[in-house]
């Protein structure tokens, strides 16, 4: 039996045995501390489906691999090329052409689609972001889900919250906020206000952790003066809640021990960073840092801790905003900009500009259908490397369980690549992954992120610790013009017809940002009139996509849900940076829906 890991963007990164002889029959690791012994639909089923690129291509023509490669060398020597990453595989071997770049003198990304606002937030407050370990959310009395959907995207951490009181955040019922004690049904782009105004009751009501506070909250006074500086009345008609909905959230948050597991929902708007920092600040006034079975929990630096044998120095461009015509070649890496990327009419047109476009990965899509160069890549099955997790502190080593004639991994890409080009400095890959692994911690059978520690910020904040709290001090929204909720101004009455829609756009379970199964739909509210299955055009400032209607009565009047993945969704979203973190906004937008005759 081989032991491996699955590659794919997920808070899981489950740890997988398989027998080599039937690469199809997966089964998650006996014993794991994160695994109760099942998989997901996308590791049973939909990776196995999925038709895979198997030869490489040239301009439409099948090609052996030595003239793809051939190809792909001259078309690097162009002066400045761009690697554009996605995250369509997470071992860390992947970032091994991040060496090749350097040496051509070429340009990465910077920024996220995914996460960066958050983690920007998280310092902006801790200083650092360690992970909270699945054993302290074992511990709490209290979970509060915050805009993060664990059942589809975190599924192995449902046994931890078991008998757990559960208190849902969404805009969304979802099935877990269906079963939750609580469900707060809060209005999209507010989180940073919910979290101010709790803070302040909390004090208000002179429950907040004063203990904790006095060691490593100096600056407390200061926070709760700022969170006076907003009207409460005029607060709670923006985000749809009343007295009594605060009253209920008080109650549970005011136990002992609680826990914050909040998702990237909450963070894909321009002030994404103040919604973590806000939410942090939150956690600070009860003191839920450095105590058993409390905490926040956002996706977490995986790489933090480790010294990155692929770190270079190179020019960056926005990952969010990338400019590909103004390079000549680019070579995309397990991704799909021409679909994932904001405002993506904008972005096909951006790529069709560029004269060798380079695709690199498993599966056709609407970036390799735009690609000049096509080079298919080989699975986590058919290659040896090491698995991180951005949702809990296992790390796992992923050997190599069948042999295969295609594709090419990304290491034997590289070293192809540093041959024909005539570049030095490449190391073996085994000294590579020793190095990865050697930096690990090992407890018992299980290798460990090197800076776990099993209870996050005891010791204080900071790189190195004994640094204290930092409070959200500042807050300015100039898309909702935030001075209308301050003392000073009174709230202007709003016209009561909804004939713009706040566009989430949330993961599903049969997906996985562009691969595998493409939803197709557009999920609507009751209130809209709409018809099951009418076609309807939602359309934005950016764009227009026309999609079937499926009346969803878990969704507020407010809203609409077009599930993240589904074909042509990224024509309506802004191609703007968050203002912390270099991150997409893609819930910063509103839409209008249009019955199509």
């Amino acid at each position: 039996m081989i032991q491996t890991a699955c590659p794919l963007d997920c808070w899981d990164a489950c740890a997988i045995t398989c027998d080599s002889s039937r690469p199809d029959k997966l089964v998650a690791t006996p014993g794991h501390p994160m695994y109760n012994g099942a998989l997901c639909t996308l590791l049973n089923r939909s990776i196995h489906e999925a038709p895979r690129i198997e030869k490489p291509r040239i301009d439409g023509r099948e090609v052996s691999m030595e003239e793809a490669l051939d190809a792909v060398a001259e078309a690097l020597k162009a002066k400045n090329p761009l690697l554009w990453r996605g995250s369509g595989n997470l071992g860390v071997m992947q970032s091994v052409t991040n060496l090749l770049i350097e040496r051509l003198g070429g340009t990465l990304t910077h920024g996220s689609l995914c996460d960066g606002p958050g983690q920007a937030g998280i310092r902006e407050g801790r200083g650092i972001n360690r992970q909270l370990p699945p054993e302290q959310i074992a511990k709490a009395e209290v979970v509060v889900v915050w805009g993060r959907n664990l059942p589809v995207t975190n599924v192995h951490l449902m046994p931890f919250i078991e008998g757990k009181k559960l208190v849902v955040i969404d805009p969304v019922r979802t099935k877990l906020a269906q079963r939750a004690d609580l469900h707060i049904q809060l209005k999209p782009r507010t989180d940073v206000y919910l979290a101010l105004l709790l803070a302040r009751f909390i004090t208000m009501e002179d429950t907040q952790n004063d203990a904790w506070l006095e060691e490593w909250g100096p600056d407390f006074d200061e926070f709760y003066d700022f969170t006076r500086s907003f009207r409460i009345k005029a607060l709670l008609e923006y985000m749809g809640l009343s007295l009594d909905d605060m009253g209920d959230l008080l109650t549970f948050l005011q136990q002992d021990r609680v826990v914050f597991l909040v998702g990237g929902g909450v963070q894909k708007y321009s002030i994404g960073h103040y919604a973590l920092w806000a939410i942090d600040s939150l956690a600070a006034t009860l003191g839920l840092f450095g105590r058993e079975g409390c905490g926040v929990s956002f996706l977490g630096e995986s790489r933090q801790g480790f010294k990155d044998p692929f770190a270079v120095k190179t020019p960056t461009v926005p990952m969010v905003t990338t400019p590909f015509e103004k390079f000549e070649t680019v070579l995309v890496q397990g991704g799909n900009p021409a679909a994932s990327m904001p405002a993506s009419e904008k972005v096909v047109e951006s790529l069709k500009a560029v004269k060798n476009l380079i695709y690199f990965g498993l599966y056709e899509n609407e970036t390799s259908e735009l690609a000049r160069i096509v080079i298919p890549a080989k699975n986590f099955l058919e290659k040896r490397d090491l698995r991180l997790s951005y949702g809990h502190p296992y790390v796992t080593v992923m050997n190599q369980a069948v042999e295969s004639g295609i594709g090419i991994s990304e290491y034997d890409f590289t070293a192809e690549l540093f041959r024909r080009l005539g570049l030095e400095g490449l190391r073996r890959e085994e000294e590579y992954l020793q190095e990865w692994i050697a930096q690990c911690r090992r407890e018992g059978d299980w290798l460990l992120l090197p800076d776990y520690e099993e209870l996050p910020y005891a010791e204080g904040f900071g790189e190195e610790g004994g640094d204290a709290f930092a409070f959200m001090d500042d807050f300015d929204d100039e898309f909702e013009d935030t001075r209308r909720f301050r003392k000073a101004r009174k709230l202007k009455p709003r016209d009561e017809e909804i004939t713009e829609f706040w566009l989430l756009t949330p993961k599903q379970n049969k997906s996985l940002n562009t691969q595998f199964h493409r939803p197709e739909s557009v999920h609507v509210p009751p209130t809209t009139g709409i018809e099951e299955g009418a076609q309807i055009t939602v359309r934005s400032e950016h764009g227009s996509v026309t999609l079937t209607a499926h009346i969803d009565e878990r969704l507020r009047p407010d809203c609409v849900l077009i599930p993240a993945g589904t074909r042509g969704v990224n024509r309506l979203t802004p191609p703007i940076l968050s203002e912390e973190g270099d991150g997409a906004c893609y819930q910063e937008v509103k839409v209008t829906l249009e019955s199509e005759e």
